[in-house]
């Protein structure tokens, strides 16, 4: 017996060890090992959704990580009426709640069906998808309050959708003394530090926010809010132009900066505030730049007559020098300027941010394989990653918190 096994190759301990198993015990056990082979092979996909302080739609994206691949892409404008209902929400007003509410639901729907839409379009295994990430539509951003506000129901997404969804990533953050915000540092951090180059990631989505990547020390990361982005720009331009915002920077560069305003701009107390940091459309809006505009004419004598492309020309200034302001306050010198966000296709913007940042090197995130309009929604897709493996999604020295915490509430499927 022996040597017939010998020539056959096959282990004595083997045949005995199958032997005494009973056929149910084999059949158990290669089902186990069948179900471990499928989980070895299955893709942890997550789905996130982001919708940015610019209020001009939803983008979703299906990566996975370990390495990070990304497997879908979409963008879905908002409805004119919705976006206007959710602009109108980010500022006090009557009827608040009964227009939350209606919003809330109207959203939901809107990130439900996309993400159905993803998943359909891009013929994704949907038991392939860990769970969607929805950072909701922020309408008040208060932390001097304690508070931060979200909507876009993930009951209702979790019913359209069929899968787990993860939400209110701030309030944790927010609840252990922190902003709630910028969360997506941590996710830079875990994607595009370097070894051996000072790297600087500037997301220019509605607000500005940078991080901080010294080369070699995962522990020395930092980060805030810089300033409005593209949230003064858009606003200017849709209510001149009719268009939702000025196409590489084109209008802007038609009009020449007025020192007189930038100044008077510049003069918001918010520029002076030591980070940790944040901050939003409750304080950088449309009647917020009107009342500037109107301080500046009757107190610096501005012509009354400023066109709108020198107001445009001077909002893109404003956006470029706090950005430049805040990097040369940082400790770093030089390095790679990582640029991401819509404000990263804006070459005017990108070109004044340059003149004022000679020793730094600009490049766009695309050049890592992630293009700008991707990064945020990306992110929160990692934090989700984070949340359903217990892992904090948080950097204590970017927001203020007293630590890490675990970010975002789960909602079933």
């Amino acid at each position: 017996m022996r040597d017939i096994l010998a020539f056959f190759n096959i282990d004595e301990l083997v045949i005995n060890t199958c032997l005494s198993y009973s056929i149910d015990q084999l059949f158990h056990r290669v089902t186990i090992n069948r179900q471990q082979m499928e989980q070895q092979m299955k893709q942890d996909i997550f789905i996130g959704v982001m919708s940015g302080t610019s209020l001009d739609g939803v983008d979703l994206v299906a990566v996975s990580f370990d390495p990070l691949r990304l497997h879908a892409t979409l963008t879905v404008p908002f409805p004119s009426e919705l976006r206007q209902a959710l602009i109108a929400l980010t500022l006090p007003a009557d009827n608040e709640i009964e227009r939350m509410g209606v919003a809330d639901v109207a959203l939901a729907k809107l990130i439900g069906e996309s993400a159905n839409k993803l998943i359909a379009d891009h013929q994704l295994n949907k038991d392939d998808i860990r769970a969607i990430g929805s950072h909701g539509q922020t309408i008040r951003h208060r932390p001097e309050a304690g508070f931060t506000l979200q909507i876009g129901d993930p009951n209702l997404i979790a019913e359209i959708t069929d899968l787990p969804v993860v939400s209110d990533f701030r309030r944790r953050d927010m609840a252990a003394g922190g902003q709630g915000a910028p969360l997506v540092p941590a996710f830079h951090q875990a994607i595009f530090q370097d070894e051996h180059t000072d790297r600087i990631i500037l997301n220019l989505g509605g607000i500005a926010n940078i991080s901080v990547l010294v080369a070699g020390q995962p522990g020395h990361v930092f980060g805030f809010d810089t300033g409005p982005a593209n949230i003064l720009m858009d606003a200017w331009c849709f209510q001149h132009t009719g268009q939702t915002f000025d196409q590489d920077g084109a209008w802007a560069a038609t009009g020449t900066v007025n020192q007189i305003l930038l100044k008077q701009l510049l003069s918001h107390e918010y520029f002076d505030r030591s980070f940790p940091k944040s901050t939003g459309r409750e304080d950088f809006n449309l009647t917020w730049l009107l009342q500037q505009i109107e301080t500046a004419q009757q107190e610096k004598n501005i012509d009354a007559q400023i066109s709108p492309q020198d107001v445009q020309a001077t909002l893109l200034q404003l956006t470029a020098q706090t950005v430049i302001n805040a990097i040369t306050q940082t400790s770093l010198k030089a390095g790679e300027l990582w640029l991401c966000g819509g404000g990263a296709y804006n070459r005017a913007l990108w070109q004044a941010i340059a003149q004022g940042l000679p020793d730094w090197t600009l490049r766009s995130t695309s050049d890592m394989g992630l293009a700008p309009t991707w990064v945020e929604a990306t992110a929160f897709a990692w934090l989700t990653h984070q949340r359903i493996h217990h892992l904090s999604g948080n950097l204590p020295a970017v927001t203020g918190a007293q630590g890490l915490r675990v970010l975002g509430t789960l909602t079933h499927r």
